[in-house]
This record gives C-alpha cells, sequence and structure tokens, in this order.
C-alpha cells in the first residue's frame, strides 16, 4: 500500500470555495516539493485525505494541468509535471521584467518606515540562515520582494509575479542547500541602493539577484537529473 500523501484534511467552513483551497494547499505542496516532480496523484485519494469529495479535486488538477504542474493522462495516473527549464526561463524573464521596473519607483516611493521594516526582514534572513532553516529563508525571501512591491504602492505587480513565479519556485527550493547566502548577500545590495536612492545601483541589483537562476540552473539539473524533463535535443 502507497504511503500517505503529504496532505491534510480541510476546513470546509473557510472563506475560499472547498475548491479553491484544495487548490491552492496542491499547489503549495508541488511548489514546495511535498509533492515532488513525478509523483502519482488519484482524484479519490487526495479527496479522501484531504475530507472532501473528488469534484474540487478535480477542478483543482485541471487549474494545476493548466499552469503545467500536474499531466493527466485519461486512463492513467495523473503525475506531478517534471521541472521544465523553458517555463523555468519563462518565468525568470517575467519577474525580471516586473520586479526591475518595481524597483525602480521604489527607490522614490519608499519612506524611512518602509526601508527600516526591510532591514528587519534582512535581519530575520541571516538568523533564518545562520540556523539553517531552508524552508523559513525560503519564506523571507518571498516577503521581502513581496514588501517592496507593496510598499512602493504597486501590491499588483506582486500578485502577477506570484501567479507566474512558480515554475522557478520548485528550481529554488532545489537551490536552498548551497544559494542562500547568495541570495541573501543580493538582498543586502538591494536594500542598500534603496536606502541611498540610487536608481541605477537598485535596478541593477535586482537585475543580476534575478539572473542567479541562469548560472545555477545546470547544477540544479545535473545533481537532479531526475526531476527535470528531457529535452528535445536530448532524447
Amino acid at each position: 500500500m502507497p504511503a500517505p500523501l503529504p496532505l491534510t484534511q480541510l476546513d470546509q467552513n473557510a472563506r475560499m470555495s472547498v475548491s479553491d483551497v484544495v487548490f491552492e494547499h496542491l499547489r503549495q505542496q508541488v511548489l514546495g516539493l511535498s509533492l515532488p516532480p513525478g509523483t502519482k496523484l488519484s482524484e479519490v485519494e487526495v479527496a479522501k485525505q484531504m475530507g472532501v469529495s473528488r469534484q474540487p479535486v478535480r477542478d483543482a488538477f485541471y487549474r494545476l494541468s493548466k499552469l503545467g504542474f500536474l499531466v493527466i493522462r485519461p486512463q492513467r495516473a495523473t503525475t506531478v509535471s517534471l521541472i521544465s527549464r523553458e517555463a523555468v526561463l519563462q518565468a525568470r524573464f517575467i519577474r525580471n521584467a516586473l520586479e526591475v521596473e518595481t524597483v525602480r519607483v521604489a527607490v522614490a516611493a519608499l519612506t524611512d518606515e518602509d526601508l527600516a521594516a526591510l532591514r528587519d526582514l534582512i535581519e530575520q534572513q541571516r538568523a533564518a540562515m545562520e540556523k539553517g532553516e531552508k524552508t523559513k529563508f525560503h519564506e523571507l525571501d518571498d516577503q521581502f520582494h513581496r514588501e517592496i512591491c507593496t510598499r512602493a504602492g504597486l501590491g499588483f505587480t506582486w500578485e502577477l509575479i506570484a501567479e507566474n513565479k512558480g515554475h522557478m519556485d520548485r528550481v529554488r527550493m532545489l537551490s536552498l542547500s548551497f544559494a542562500s547566502r547568495d541570495a541573501f548577500d543580493d538582498h543586502v545590495k538591494i536594500l542598500s541602493a534603496l536606502e541611498s536612492r540610487d536608481l541605477d545601483r537598485a535596478t541593477q541589483a535586482m537585475r543580476d539577484h534575478l539572473s542567479r537562476i541562469l548560472d545555477q540552473i545546470d547544477r540544479i539539473q545535473d545533481d537532479h537529473t531526475e526531476l527535470f524533463e528531457v529535452a528535445p535535443h536530448q532524447s
């Protein structure tokens, strides 16, 4: 008998629809690699473990498949998709375009209070990194970027980024064992440029930060070949 999936029963009195809650829970499990690429999923088993009917699970499966995170084949098992290098690079392009423009606005828009809040996040990241709390560091990493967007008055850009960065997130989770220090140092540089109101330095620091994945992805793919799609020229 297969081991149970890392899923929890849902509070069906939540304000979100059951379908939305199932979708978001499964999405987070996929992006966080609790459900790694290649994992087989069954509507029946997921519905049973989460304490819901099959319909919201079916809806969530469909939505995740449209985002490229599940592969649904009729009469065959649904599986978590392998990581697509092409999808990762497309997500990085979108994120870079949005965040570089956001930081342009942030240079002039952030108040002393905003900058103090970002400094506090940097210190929380430092503590998480020193304690080896990789998941916590990842959460604080996202929070740092989200706070820049929202405090610059551009919260909608983070919503767009969050919708498009999922394919990057799976690779980022695989990089935490060796890339946290680089990410932290990049955040320090971004914050320093924002504090100095240095537009050119801030945009370059953000661009350099979001480009690191271009240098890391080969190493990550070599270390985790089984989690990645085989490109046509490699088959």
